[in-house]
């Protein structure tokens, strides 16, 4: 009997999974679904989500300004997440490497590269012993437990 039942719930859960990957992943959205509701849980999502990542990334978010929320929406419509700190971390280094990293938001991002190690793919971990930090052009050089920012002029 849990045989003929098991058809069902793999069906069930494959839907489940379609729709999941439409509202965070900008996969499409499955048939049967109103396009226009799972489009608007969608977007209520994405604006949840750049409010967590910006609570982690106060400079990032501040930074941009008006444009923080486009500059999310579209850096994570076809992203699944992962994880608030990991996200901020992303955009800005993708920001950064595309040139267009807000001042503020180049100092927390080499902050947090002098104090953490994070490869992109792993959660990151503190750093031990001395390391540095480059973004923009702040510099930052943790050493003996104490970080300093140089700021201007490292290009």
């Amino acid at each position: 009997m849990n045989e003929d039942r098991r058809p069902g719930r793999d069906r069930l859960a494959a839907r489940q999974a379609e729709l999941v990957a439409a509202l965070v992943s900008g996969a499409p959205v499955p048939t049967g679904f109103d396009t226009r509701l799972v489009g608007a849980a969608r977007d209520a999502l994405l604006r949840k989500r750049a409010g967590d990542v910006g609570r982690h990334w106060p400079m990032l978010a501040a930074g941009l300004g008006a444009e923080w929320l486009p500059t999310f929406r579209s850096f994570a419509a076809t992203r699944p997440t992962n994880g608030s700190l990991r996200d901020g971390w992303d955009l800005a280094r993708e920001l950064a490497a595309g040139g267009r990293l807000p001042g503020p938001a180049a100092e927390e991002l080499a902050v947090r590269e002098a104090t953490w190690r994070y490869d992109g793919d792993s959660n990151p971990l503190p750093r031990r012993g001395p390391a540095l930090g480059r973004a923009g052009g702040t510099l930052v050089i943790r050493f003996a437990g104490r970080v300093r920012v140089l700021r201007g002029g490292l290009g």
